[in-house]
């Protein structure tokens, strides 16, 4: 029986074939790049991040753990609520979101986290993280292993004291929830928010004035405990007052005096 000839279509689609398993191995090993690693003493961000207040030797220790960086897209959880408690994060740059899933299946979030600040410490207590962290821009981050971080604190008194630190902080945030959701109203609770925001974009050399939100109106009302008419509202009541200029998420605080002092005299 005589075999037919391919046709130049059928020639191409058996090249196609022949090169095709080389083709995808190379793509594999593209996929999966080495950890990047980075050393705290020469990041950007140490005067705001975990080696803020070290020197000298703590700084090199710290520098021995070579924490590995990841990339985290808009959308994605770093941890869940729930999740093994192996590591502290660093942000590096990009927001995150801390959500507790409610009983009723709805989220509430707990706290905004942007670069220099540190997450994953709702673990300690119990061995597993009692929040969720979602990234709400493309964001990097670094891991630092906790059993490696407490094993250095033993040999150094600075370091024990900047853990310390870090715990307490976590408690004032909490402290400082409490008394947003307990004795505030709705102008007041925005007006604390946005100047608290404010203040954590000037210690990163940006404008303390303008700056774009990464969060929704629905998750600054969730934090706040404000329904999202209410957030909008306020919004709009702070624009006539002459206090903020709002396009969508981008935020100019045109009296930043005003906005200061009408929440501080609430809150005397």
């Amino acid at each position: 029986m005589q075999t037919a000839t391919p046709t130049p279509a059928e020639r191409t689609v058996t090249a196609t074939m022949q090169v095709l398993p080389r083709t995808l191995t190379v793509a594999r090993a593209d996929a999966a790049p080495a950890p990047i690693k980075t050393l705290c003493s020469t990041c950007h961000l140490k005067d705001l991040c975990l080696p803020c207040g070290l020197t000298g030797s703590d700084v090199e220790r710290l520098d021995s753990l070579m924490f590995a960086r990841r990339r985290v897209k808009e959308g994605q959880a770093l941890y869940h609520e729930g999740e093994k408690f192996q590591f502290i994060y660093a942000v590096r740059s990009g927001t995150f979101k801390s959500v507790l899933t409610l009983k009723d299946g709805r989220e509430q979030v707990t706290g905004f986290q942007m670069a220099g600040e540190l997450m994953g410490l709702d673990g300690l207590a119990s061995g597993k993280h009692a929040s969720a962290a979602v990234a709400l821009e493309d964001a990097e981050i670094c891991a630092i292993p906790y059993s490696h971080l407490s094993e250095l604190a033993t040999v150094s008194p600075d370091l024990q004291h900047v853990i310390s630190r870090l715990m307490s902080r976590e408690i004032v945030r909490e402290h400082s929830l409490m008394m947003l959701l307990g004795s505030m109203n709705a102008e007041e609770r925005l007006a604390a928010f946005l100047l608290n925001i404010s203040q954590r974009m000037k210690a990163r050399g940006y404008s303390a004035t303008e700056f774009h939100l990464r969060m929704s109106r629905a998750e600054i009302g969730s934090y706040l405990g404000m329904k999202l008419e209410t957030v909008s509202r306020t919004f709009s009541a702070f624009q006539q007052q002459r206090l903020l200029e709002v396009d969508k998420k981008h935020v100019r605080i045109v009296d930043l005096d005003g906005l200061t002092h009408a929440f501080e005299m609430r809150v005397q």
